[in-house]
């Protein structure tokens, strides 16, 4: 296993990674004032030029701010505005198509009228700019600018020292009075520029990241600012202009329609210029009569680093970003097994006899799947017999037939491109792969399938064309058969991606290959199969690229509105909010208890938008699946910024399976444990994607297990495959593979339900068991800032060895003594730390994942698959463990050539037939473990009555 790296030697985008440590945060921002500006320098070191620099816009008539999309080469909403003569900046109408229906997407957006509108801001109204002509010193030791009177306004401008003892960035506070009846605009124009070329990095919500640069002067409204500023990184520092914390109010939640400010990068040069716009033309607060005032706060910024260590700086030290969450309503692990609970229930909407996952929110008559890894890591870890055989196994099935991962049998069905056919697999080559090394080999069929998919392209989610022999896909292959020429090829493709695609800032909406990216994984480089990677190799360079990545993924997660510190009121009249998006589809309003809970609880910060597509559409996302990849290279790196935005993205946030984002307003509905627990209809606070379920549970599980990792440095460690899934969903799958634990190298990682209660809700917990099952090892990790005492109980039904005994733990690292009653203990565990120990003579008899444990290539099948023509058909024996064989047997298609299709089969022990009155025709047929043969043929009825019989076909062990 790789060692853990530290943080020096990883040039510009590590060297700041802790910004405000030491005496930089100590010392003080000096300022030079003068008539025109001042000269900004940093306690780093960096030093910029300010000017006192304003441009005002009028307009007389409503410029109706509206968004529409954007043909960036994204897809993007940006905001535009009713303009009479725009010119060259006006707005091309961009056609939409059947991916763009659904969840997030508005069709008042994506259809609107584009004709007469402009999404350059300086053409959205005439502008008149000001530069200071005079200056004087304020009693605080800050200065005051004043500017030649206008016929339309008046306008000045005072810059007081920065909080913290100047430590923080001044504070520039303008003050616009209006002479003139009107819709105003104010752009404050006097941060440094420099032409694109010459800058190393731009920062502007919500995509032009890296080297991307807008091709026009588009303005990001408040409601999409991650971080409400825009940073140019040039010769070594950063240049940029934040929007004071208290000019953006935490509620109500921030929408289109309530954003008072917005940012933009682009100036009406053409270079580089961070500018922010208060009010925003015909926003709020921006029609103002003969005699009104606006006033509105931002801070210049300078900071010695790259464009990563600034927006550090400026989450934390300006809006006040920390580690910030706790439990406080239920631990990980109990939530995980609500989510659980619920992916089993009916209520998780699990079309057993289509074998996935409900679609209808995004596509109605459909089901998904994301992988089949997903519910088989869960029920490999919590041993669970019942997963495996009314989720794991269908969708593996699934997985191995269709051919897209959204299917329907309704061809008039268009949205989202879903497949009509088992002309499969959808599952990617490293799934196979995965699957091949979780059942040690007793499947060749999946192995069979991965080379078989290695060596094409396919198009598996929406219309995005895959190759096969990526170097990701050549990763897997070398992790499934340990042949050196697929090694060779992912370290070849990786290296060259690194030049391609790392070292070499995008300065394009597209990847290597020319891919549009959407999901926002999609925006940087592929840090998951980077650290992937990095596990095989011990390559440094893969580590540093995948947390250079890391940290620039940051600049699409919410590190605004600042939190207050209060408590704020949720679900007035007992009414939670209600999603526009579901009021459409009829959606009743929820009722939901009115409550003050503290801010905290209620934030996105640390969450992402979904997309750049659907970024307009809702606020913040639950599906974190990212989450646990910063966390691990966060320890890699000793990186206190992925750790802490890591955590923020997970701990404290739900109790159940949440749905899907925050949008509309404010609400605790989706903490709750019930809230999953209804009718789809009667859902309305946010979307439910039934395929996200398992996902999410590996997401926690994932979580867990990595967190367990970093606090113990890698002495609590497990073997994982990779999940790819599709879009944001990688995680990693457990369960099955011997790790460590504390100098153990016999530990199986095994967390069965309600193995482990304690009393705080603070403590979450990772347990294993040895191979000869005689011990079980514990981690307790504590989620809250102060250290928690607690009972806690183990499963006598699962540990009989416990039974009415008296025993002390042994290996215990971070606490004393640990004395075991009847599996009952008292522990402290400190500040967020992390106690270990492990239990002797439990007596554990695991089930299912001895069953699978047991697998192994010696029994494999040397013919597990075969495809024949006529009917076009595919079979395989699918080898699972002992007492866990099964044939499976699909047509690709055929809905309209039969009314009814019968597989006949036999073993020469055994036969049988199946018969199947409705389309997909499919037949899983258990094999005993003992059968050498499996010889099947299908026999298809037509409308006509007539019967098409097709050869034998033999499978061979």
């Amino acid at each position: 296993m790789p060692p853990r790296h530290r943080l020096p030697a990883i040039g510009l985008v590590l060297a700041a990674a802790a910004p405000t440590s030491g005496a930089a945060s100590a010392a003080a921002h000096t300022i030079e004032a003068r008539r025109d500006g001042i000269t900004l320098a940093a306690p780093d070191g960096a030093r910029a030029e300010f000017a006192m620099r304003f441009c005002v816009q009028r307009t007389t008539s409503d410029p109706s701010p509206e968004l529409r999309p954007a043909d960036l080469g994204t897809r993007y909403n940006v905001v535009t505005w009713r303009a009479e003569d725009a010119g060259g900046a006006g707005l091309a109408q961009v056609a939409g198509d059947a991916s763009q229906v659904g969840d997030g997407f508005d069709p008042d957006i994506l259809q609107g009228d584009a004709g007469g509108r402009t999404a350059d801001v300086f053409a959205a109204a005439p502008r008149t700019c000001v530069e200071a002509d005079g200056v004087r010193p304020t009693p605080d030791g800050g200065h005051r600018w004043t500017f030649p009177e206008q016929a339309g306004f008046a306008i000045e401008a005072v810059l007081s020292p920065g909080g913290d003892g100047r430590a923080l960035p001044p504070a520039l506070r303008y003050t616009l009075r209006a002479k003139q009846p009107g819709f105003y605009s104010v752009a404050y124009m006097g941060a440094p520029s420099h032409a694109p070329d010459d800058a190393d990095a731009f920062f502007q919500p919500l995509v032009w990241t890296e080297k991307r640069f807008p091709d026009r002067s588009y303005l990001t409204l408040a409601f999409r600012a991650t971080l409400p500023s825009t940073l140019v990184e040039h010769a070594g520092q950063v240049e940029g202009m934040v929007v004071d914390a208290a000019e953006f109010p935490f509620d109500p939640l921030p929408v289109f329609r309530n954003s008072r400010f917005g940012i933009a990068l682009r100036d009406p040069d053409g270079r580089a210029r961070p500018m922010v716009f208060a009010p925003v033309l015909g926003g709020p607060g921006s029609q103002l009569g003969a005699g009104d005032e606006f006033s509105f706060t931002l801070r210049p910024l300078v900071h010695r680093g790259d464009v990563t260590a600034a927006y550090e700086y400026a989450a934390r030290r300006l809006y006040g970003f920390h580690d910030y969450r706790h439990n406080a309503l239920s631990s990980l692990n109990r939530t995980l097994e609500r989510i659980v609970d619920y992916g089993m229930s009916h209520w998780s909407q699990f079309r057993a006899e289509d074998k996935g996952a409900s679609y209808e929110t995004d596509a109605p008559g459909t089901v998904k799947n994301v992988s089949s890894l997903n519910p088989l890591d869960l029920a490999l870890v919590t041993d669970d017999d019942a997963i495996w055989r009314l989720r794991a196994k269908p969708v593996i099935e699934y997985m191995v037939s269709r051919e897209k991962y959204l299917f329907t049998i309704d061809e008039e069905q268009k949205i989202q491109f879903p497949s009509y056919t088992l002309k499969g697999p959808a599952a990617p080559v490293s799934e196979l792969a995965a699957l091949h090394r979780i059942f040690r080999g007793a499947s060749p069929a999946f192995l069979a399938l991965a080379e078989e998919e290695y060596g094409r392209s396919r198009v598996r989610n929406l219309d995005v064309n895959e190759r096969g022999d990526t170097w990701q896909n050549s990763l897997a292959l070398y992790r499934a058969t340990g042949r050196r020429h697929y090694l060779d090829a992912a370290v070849r493709g990786a290296d060259a991606y690194l030049r391609e695609r790392v070292e070499r800032p995008q300065q394009a909406f597209a990847g290597v290959h020319g891919e549009e990216p959407f999901f926002w994984t999609q925006f940087v480089p592929d840090f998951a199969a980077l650290m992937q990677l990095y596990d095989v190799t011990a390559e440094r360079r893969y580590l540093e690229a995948a947390h250079r990545a890391a940290r620039v993924f940051t600049q699409f997660v919410w590190f605004a509105p600042a939190i207050p510190d209060t408590e704020v009121l949720v679900n007035p009249g007992g009414k939670a909010p209600l999603y526009g998006y579901l009021a459409g589809k009829g959606h009743p309003q929820m009722p939901a208890a009115e409550e003050r809970v503290p801010g905290w609880r209620l934030s996105e910060i640390g969450l992402t938008p979904e997309s750049s597509g659907t970024s307009s559409g809702h606020r913040g996302i639950f599906m974190t699946n990212w989450a646990p990849w910063l966390l691990r290279i966060a320890e890699h790196m000793d990186d206190s910024f992925l750790r802490a935005v890591a955590r923020s993205a997970v701990i404290g946030r739900y109790t159940n399976f949440p749905g899907y984002h925050i949008n509309t307003a404010r609400t605790t509905i989706y903490e709750k444990p019930d809230y999953p627990l209804r009718d789809p209809k009667s859902l309305s606070v946010n979307s439910f994607h039934f395929n996200h379920v398992w996902p999410m549970a590996s997401m926690l599980l994932d979580y867990l297990v990595s967190d367990a990792d970093a606090r113990s440095n890698g002495a609590i460690r497990f073997p994982a495959e990779f999940i790819e899934g599709y879009a944001y969903l990688q995680n990693r799958a457990y369960g099955g593979q011997v790790g460590r634990f504390y100098g153990h190298e016999d530990a199986v990682l095994w967390m069965p339900k309600v193995l482990l209660q304690a009393d705080s809700v603070e403590l979450n917990y990772v347990t294993a068991r040895s191979e000869d099952n005689t011990r079980l090892y514990v981690a307790l990790m504590n989620e809250a800032d102060t250290p928690v005492t607690s009972t806690v109980r183990l499963d006598l039904a699962r540990l009989p060895g416990l039974a009415g005994r008296t025993l002390h733990a042994a290996d215990v690292h971070g606490t004393g003594d640990i004395a075991i009653d009847d599996g009952r203990f008292q522990v402290t565990v400190p500040a967020r730390g992390l106690v270990a120990f492990t239990v002797a003579d439990v007596g554990i008899r695991p089930g299912l994942q001895a069953r699978i444990m047991a697998a192994g290539p010696d029994s494999a099948w040397r013919q597990p698959m075969a495809r024949i023509d006529d009917p076009a058909a595919r079979g395989m024996v699918l080898d699972y463990g002992e007492s866990m064989q099964h044939a499976f047997v699909f047509l690709e298609d055929g809905k309209r050539d039969f009314n009814q299709v019968a597989l006949h089969w036999t073993t020469g022990d055994d036969a049988g037939v199946i018969v199947d009155e409705a389309f997909p025709w499919e037949f899983s047929v258990p094999v005993d473990d003992t059968a050498t043969r499996f010889t099947w043929r299908i026999e298809g009825t037509r409308p006509d009555g007539s019967v098409t019989r097709s050869r034998d076909v033999d499978l061979v062990r």
